[in-house]
């Protein structure tokens, strides 16, 4: 398994309407074995294609339109029509593929495609809730949280009662700091009906994919669960489990595939806490809002975790539930917040349209996007990037935070400058980042024992060599100017 992978997210139903030459129904069928050539080449191990899974439509009219969805929906989409509008694929059915895209066939085929090239396909697993009108309500109402008519009358918003002829009432889905989303039902993870189930779920995906990306998996944490549906569990009996589920599951998924991979959607500072039960990744949105509005020092300061717990952090500046890093951070910062991500020790995240420069942030309600410009030097500025992280030393080399010194007494703008070194055998990488609005300056100490006198140090991302002294280098520092946000990578 490569040490520092990278993963490249899809929004399926959206993404497919690229292909066909203007057929109605497009399937993953209709995408050429040699699409994925190009990511092969880029460097990607994972390809996530987020939204495959059955869902149901009958959610849509009741739970899609909210005056907050439409306005999300106006804002993304201006010529927005209710057929666009295909639901939450984290409003699971079943794990099933999704008749609108394809048979089983199709995503075994896709997976085979992706494998002879090297590269492993991501699928969503969404531990914490199904659609609100899943057939599994009937078919397999033991493993959902139960209330009584008291409790649902209380709250008709966060419970709900699913067939108006049965007095039966289950519990929305739902983040504890936000209102339940209406259109799920809420699994009970205390119940070992619910967790024996969710297992052999994760059993039969380790078939039909390479790994999970876990939504909101926090949420099954046993605390995070008892915190959030106390009343309700005491009520009906329910006691804290002795083990975690992701604990038991993931022992054993791994124990039938030890090459399946658990990407966990966290946060509230429970990385690290995830890491420890299972999960090979863990989202890095601390460091995704670091470089959003943080001081350089604070960025660095987030660096300075244990090796460990980097090396299992997934790095992305955006995703489908993030504003797009474009709009929020701009053209020059954002291209330096990629090479951060690009550059840094973990999985390195990517999302679909990041390439081209794009702007709108798309509701993943929607099953269509906004056409939108292609952003000028976006794309070769990231073919560049990719061909040079594709290097076997920032997938498999030793990653080490270096410490930009002071270039001249009265300079602080060196406090500016990010920096790290990668080796691998006998290469050397140097990556430096101005991660600020005004030119910085600073040296960087590298040990240089066995360098000639005179030795050539190549910029590979601005195609640029140079010819510096070795003993300057060792003792003073390699001296340092960058423009605002502008980065080297150096290989020497």
């Amino acid at each position: 398994m490569v040490n520092n992978p990278s993963i490249y997210e899809i929004n399926t139903r959206v993404w497919l309407k690229r292909f066909g030459q203007g057929k109605q129904k497009l399937t993953l069928a209709d995408v050429p074995n040699s699409y994925w050539d190009d990511f092969s080449k880029k460097g990607f191990d994972y390809i996530w294609l987020m939204g495959v899974w059955k869902l149901c439509d009958s959610v849509i009219e009741k739970y899609c339109f909210e005056e907050g969805l439409v306005k999300s929906y106006k804002r993304a989409l201006k010529d927005w029509e209710p057929k666009d509008v295909v639901g939450s694929p984290f409003a699971i059915a079943e794990y099933k593929i999704n008749p609108l895209l394809g048979l089983k066939r199709s995503l075994l085929e896709l997976k085979s495609q992706l494998n002879k090239k090297g590269m492993k396909l991501i699928l969503d697993f969404v531990p914490n809730h199904f659609s609100a009108e899943s057939p599994l309500i009937k078919t397999q109402p033991e493993i959902f949280l139960s209330v009584d008519k008291e409790q649902y009358e209380n709250d008709p918003y966060t419970f709900y009662q699913p067939f108006s002829g049965e007095q039966k009432f289950f519990a929305h889905g739902r983040d504890p700091f936000f209102p339940a989303w209406q259109d799920t039902v809420q699994v009970n993870i205390f119940d070992q009906h619910a967790r024996d189930f969710l297992t052999k779920t994760l059993l039969e995906l380790t078939k039909v994919c390479d790994g999970v990306r876990c939504d909101m998996s926090m949420l099954v944490y046993n605390n995070v669960f008892m915190n959030t549906w106390s009343g309700v569990l005491e009520k009906n009996g329910y006691e804290k489990p002795n083990t975690e589920f992701w604990t038991d599951a993931i022992s054993k998924v791994k124990n039938k595939r030890s090459d399946f991979i658990f990407i966990a959607e966290t946060y509230w500072n429970l990385e690290w806490d995830l890491q420890q039960l299972g999960f090979d990744y863990t989202y890095d949105k601390n460091l995704t809002d670091r470089l959003k509005s943080a001081t350089t020092n604070e960025i660095r300061e987030h660096l300075l975790a244990e090796h460990d717990y980097q090396k299992k952090s997934l790095r992305f500046i955006e995703n489908h539930d993030e504003e797009r890093a474009m709009s929020v951070l701009g053209k020059e910062k954002s291209k330096a917040a990629a090479v951060i991500i690009s550059t840094v020790q973990g999985m390195r995240f990517y999302y679909d349209g990041q390439f081209e420069g794009k702007k709108i942030k798309l509701p993943v309600q929607l099953g269509r996007e906004q056409n939108e410009p292609t952003v000028e030097g976006i794309p070769e500025f990231y073919n560049k990037l990719l061909s040079i992280t594709s290097r076997e030393i920032f997938k498999n080399g030793k990653w080490t935070l270096l410490e930009p010194i002071c270039s001249w007494e009265t300079n602080t703008t060196f406090k500016n400058i990010l920096a790290w070194e990668w080796t691998w055998h006998n290469e050397k990488i140097i990556v430096v980042i101005n991660y600020s609005a005004v030119i910085s300056t600073c040296r960087i100490k590298l040990d240089l024992r066995g360098f000639q006198e005179e030795f050539i140090i190549a910029d590979l991302l601005n195609d640029q060599t140079y010819a510096r002294s070795a003993e300057e280098a060792y003792h003073a520092g390699l001296y340092i100017e960058l423009k605002p946000y502008q980065s080297h990578i150096f290989s020497f």
